[in-house]
């Protein structure tokens, strides 16, 4: 299937097709609702709105991000998120996007202490989630960007770093691969950019994508193999 890659001016459009529009709910924390993009809203928003144009599929998608939240509470509101996204009496959505992790990541107080959430119970909580998921229907998961060390610590007490990053989200990919749920490493994409190039898509906290930034992670999912599945899905058929 041809991808898709928007234009610097990010005016999408797509050629007419056919498809049965589906409900997606996107679940995560400030990647998932565009912090740090007061322009575009972020790369959910700007896919929402793709998905709203005329020719396009007519998906509808549901922005479930939550700043700050961990893998634990994605994972405590998942089903009642699920089960109550739908216009219609008895449906549910087509698909889950998660993308969290990186609120898990990041050293208390100090560079060496404590990590939030703990590294072997990140790993349970991962599991977890990616099990409870996958029981509801398809998923996709959108890994974490990196930070900008040199602007930590966030809030004066949280230091993000890329080698915990990189731990956890390993752990991620890998649990991911387990279960055969496709994900996208936006973390490895972006560190084979140069330090310059990040930081023009960071914004001044460190720790969240600017509006350049949020452009890049929406091209790089539009242009996903496993997302453009959905773009349109000839005979696709919905559950009853």
């Amino acid at each position: 299937m041809q991808t898709l890659k928007p234009s610097s001016s990010m005016q999408l459009s797509v050629a007419p097709k056919l498809c049965q529009p589906l409900k997606i709910v996107a679940l995560g924390d400030s990647l998932v609702y565009g912090y740090g993009d007061p322009e575009k809203g972020g790369w959910v928003e700007q896919l929402r709105r793709w998905w709203m144009l005329p020719d396009s599929p007519g998906h509808v998608l549901y922005n479930l991000g939550v700043r700050g939240d961990r893998t634990q509470q994605v994972a405590q509101r998942l089903e009642i998120e699920f089960r109550h996204r739908g216009e219609l009496r008895n449906r549910v959505p087509d698909l889950i996007i998660l993308s969290v992790g990186v609120n898990d990541t990041p050293r208390l107080g100090r560079p060496t202490g404590k990590n939030y959430t703990d590294f072997t119970q990140f790993e349970l909580e991962i599991a977890s989630l990616l099990d409870q998921a996958k029981q509801l229907c398809p998923v996709l998961f959108i890994g974490m960007v990196p930070v900008d060390e040199s602007k930590m610590p966030f809030l004066d007490c949280l230091y993000y770093n890329h080698s915990d990053q990189y731990r956890y989200k390993e752990a991620t990919r890998l649990a991911c691969q387990q279960r055969q749920i496709p994900y996208l490493d936006i973390f490895d994409q972006w560190m084979q950019r140069d330090e310059n190039w990040r930081k023009q898509r960071i914004t001044t906290d460190g720790l969240h994508p600017n509006t350049l930034g949020y452009q890049d992670l929406l091209e790089a999912v539009l242009n996903w193999s496993e997302l453009t599945k959905y773009h349109c899905q000839e005979n696709y058929q919905l559950k009853a």
